[in-house]
């Protein structure tokens, strides 16, 4: 993790993201008085569950991993952060701490605003707030859709599900895959990395993906499609 700094070539000028573009000159000038810009390498953590939350995070480039911990080594991979995506903001409605862990898959450059500057554009810019609050409202739709996945869908259905989302950054991120452990891939399904081997495996031989080294492909989206349905 390495705090930037104006005479750091990676130093961004402006804030360029629409989603503070819209904001009245007064509200900019806030942000940009209570943001820190750091560059996390690949494999730093973003945040870490449980702890205090002070500020909220602006993912500009990279790609993180978010997930949650539970009380053994175990974890569950929730969703993979895009640029233009917020971290934390769960802690602007209702929390003091982070309820998950996020981590980088690639070099991520992060704005980190103080929670306090946010909230208090947010109760004096109705349209800004509700853009947050949209944001928000979309996180917790995605994250019942993660949980009832896990609760209703037998093992298979959840594994065709994770080749299924993970495929759906391919388009603008090539090398996702790359990116992503069998581990990783696991925890998106809830199950083992030997499940998770397995089931690779399998796919592969009732030619529903190939495998090239750490890259899949999937070769049959209706076959894939229909085990998510049916499991």
């Amino acid at each position: 993790m390495k705090s930037l700094s104006e005479n750091d070539i990676e130093y961004i000028c402006d804030l360029q993201a629409p989603c503070f573009q819209a904001l009245p000159a007064e509200a900019l000038e806030l942000i940009r008085a209570s943001k820190t810009q750091v560059l996390f390498r690949k494999g730093d953590n973003l945040t870490k569950q449980g702890t205090f939350a002070s500020y909220v995070l602006f993912i500009v480039s990279g790609l993180a991993i978010q997930y949650v911990e539970g009380d053994t080594n175990k974890s569950f991979n929730l969703a993979i952060i895009r640029p233009g995506e917020f971290i934390g903001m769960f802690s602007l409605f209702s929390n003091k701490t982070f309820k998950y862990s996020s981590l980088a898959l690639t070099d991520c450059h992060v704005f980190l605003v103080e929670k306090e500057a946010i909230t208090k554009i947010m109760n004096e810019n109705g349209t800004f707030g509700l853009s947050l609050f949209r944001r928000y409202s979309s996180q917790t739709e995605n994250l019942f859709d993660t949980l009832g996945n896990a609760l209703f869908k037998q093992m298979n259905g959840r594994f065709a599900d994770t080749l299924l989302y993970i495929d759906s950054f391919k388009e603008e991120y090539p090398d996702i895959f790359q990116l992503l452990s069998r581990k990783d891939i696991a925890d998106f399904a809830g199950i083992s990395t030997e499940s998770a081997v397995k089931l690779l495996k399998s796919l592969e031989r009732e030619g529903c993906i190939q495998l090239n080294t750490k890259d899949i492909l999937i070769t049959d989206y209706e076959k894939l499609r229909g085990i998510s349905k049916v499991g």
